[in-house]
């Protein structure tokens, strides 16, 4: 059973910065898209970012130039840099993992992201 195991949420300033890490445990970081994703209270889940084993990455277009998606095979993680916050970005933020075989889905826990002065 893949788990996903995020940190680096908080409570951060409009303008400010914040970078999310997604440890995958139990599996193999290149056998999965990654992606990250946000929920506001009342709002669906909405995709941010994703990369794939190969390096592609997209973005919503509401965060391009802003967020950054990465990866690092030797930790088995994946992060996202989140620059220029604004209050707009505040939501549960969720890891995600498809497996590259079977298009099977794992979701980390959340963490809190709020923009706010």
């Amino acid at each position: 059973q893949v788990q996903l195991v995020e940190s680096g949420g908080g409570l951060v300033q409009p303008g400010g910065s914040l970078r999310l890490s997604c440890e995958i445990d139990r599996a193999v970081l290149t056998f999965y898209t990654m992606g990250w994703y946000r929920q506001a209270p009342g709002k669906q889940r909405d995709l941010v970012a994703r990369i794939t084993r190969d390096g592609k990455t997209n973005y919503a277009d509401s965060v391009k130039g802003r967020f950054t998606i990465s990866s690092d095979n030797a930790k088995n993680s994946v992060y996202l840099q989140m620059d220029s916050l604004e209050p707009e970005d505040t939501a549960v933020y969720y890891c995600n993992a498809q497996s590259i075989f079977d298009g099977s889905l794992a979701w980390g826990q959340g963490t809190q992201v709020t923009v706010s002065s």
